[in-house]
């Protein structure tokens, strides 16, 4: 009896032994994906999970970007960081200088043993994401563009060709007086004004967003929104506004509803919003290139990213960081990466995603699902690359609160872009004050 119980008792020792070998290192992740798309990254967490059984990802929703880059800091200053953050494009800036708070990704998979190759990545994606020694800080995930959807059913009504897009902003005016013609009451809105309005249009023709390299290049960066191509562009939006052919949709993605309800014939907006449009738009629309001005030499030139990367807080254990590269390794995998893009309309963020989705015929299927890729898959030019400035998220409020007022008739087009310009460089001068 006493040989039985003492053999029970080991079993009950190996068994225990066993089940803490084995138990899996929990990995929290933050992120702003809700709707379709928090079911995609759901769809994602869970089939790494199921994959191996070292690591199981707790992935939970935080709100929207803003909501969940704040609630990351105030964690991380009570000592409560999650392991993985959701950070949108526009937060590069602020996460690169949090000094000590971040572990650079590309330096967390060498420690390991396991290194993430920025090479595998679209050019334009991994160097905005990159530090200034080429190595990435944090890891592309949810990379967007804007593009140019459009109302196949509405074109139709109003005589137009829905298979025959407006390319530029001229035709984009011509369409909607067309529209407006027919009895359609919104030709064109945009979502996101202040990224595609004017940091996406002065990427497509080149223009200087800022000094220093649109940020890339120093702290002491300025915005410079006062000369001829802001102005041009401007006026003729807002003569645009005057006619009723183009309606001011918003801040944020507000104006996404004026498209997905059938209110607004033709839109700009991010390539993510492509889920929900299919999923709930009761019409057919197109996809296309952003709108350009045609006499400016080089346009179009190239689109920008937006979306979000996922950012790794610091001091975190070896096998924490160990499983967290390899979830990174997972969802940045062609199969993968090429799954997340086909479902969502993000950018295919590798480069053999992008040949994994052409060869499986997809974008015959789909027309206008290769637009991001091909508006992003251009090199870039000091210009065109990107902005990267502190307070950027305060910046773009001061710039889309200005637009409303040119939009309005309060203020000249002159007028509303100084005071951009003004307001935005009052803040670029606190931001480097406080991380020189």
């Amino acid at each position: 009896m006493q040989i039985k119980k003492s053999a029970m008792i080991l079993g009950s020792i190996f068994a225990l032994t066993s089940f803490s070998t084995h138990a899996a290192t929990e990995i929290t992740f933050w992120h702003s994906m809700e709707g379709p798309l928090g079911e995609r990254v759901n769809e994602i967490v869970d089939n790494f999970n199921q994959k191996q059984s070292d690591y199981k990802i707790k992935p939970t929703y935080k709100g929207a970007y803003g909501e969940s880059m704040n609630a990351g800091i105030a964690a991380y200053r009570a000592g409560q960081a999650p392991d993985i953050i959701q950070v949108f494009e526009v937060g590069t800036a602020t996460m690169m200088f949090s000094k000590g708070a971040i572990k650079p990704i590309q330096e967390m998979s060498e420690e390991v043993g396991n290194p993430i190759d920025p090479k595998n990545f679209v050019p334009g994606i991994a160097g905005y994401y990159s530090e200034p020694n080429g190595k990435l800080a944090s890891m592309p995930f949810n990379s967007s563009t804007p593009v140019f959807y459009y109302n196949k059913d509405m074109f139709e009504k109003a005589g137009l060709d829905p298979n025959s897009p407006p390319k530029t902003y001229a035709q984009i005016n011509e369409a909607a007086k067309k529209l407006k013609e027919a009895g359609i009451e919104c030709g064109y809105t945009t979502a996101w004004p202040s990224w595609v309005l004017i940091e996406n249009f002065s990427a497509l023709h080149n223009l200087p967003y800022a000094s220093k390299n649109n940020g890339f290049d120093g702290l002491d960066a300025r915005i410079e929104l006062t000369k001829n191509g802001f102005v041009k562009h401007f006026t003729f939006l807002n003569q645009m506004a005057k006619d009723g052919t183009f309606t001011y949709g918003g801040r944020g993605d507000a104006a996404n509803a004026l498209f997905s309800s059938g209110k607004c014939a033709m839109f700009t907006g991010s390539s993510g919003s492509r889920a929900n449009f299919s999923k709930n738009a009761p019409f057919k629309f197109g996809i296309s290139t952003l709108p350009y001005y045609d006499d400016v030499p080089g346009a179009p030139q190239n689109s920008v990213i937006g979306g979000a990367s996922l950012w790794v807080f610091n001091n975190k254990s070896p096998e924490v960081n160990k499983g967290i590269t390899e979830f990174f390794q997972y969802i940045a995998s062609p199969e993968v990466a090429a799954k997340w893009h086909q479902d969502t309309g993000y950018v295919p963020v590798v480069k053999a995603a992008y040949e994994l989705t052409k060869a499986s015929g997809f974008y015959d299927k789909n027309p206008g699902t290769d637009v991001p890729f091909i508006q992003l898959n251009v090199e870039t030019t000091n210009e065109s690359r990107g902005v990267r400035l502190g307070f950027l998220p305060q910046i773009r409020d001061i710039q889309d609160a200005e637009m409303e007022n040119i939009f309005a008739q309060k203020v000249s087009v002159e007028e509303g872009l100084e005071n951009m310009q003004k307001r935005a460089n009052e803040l670029l001068q606190r931001f480097e004050n406080s991380n020189k």
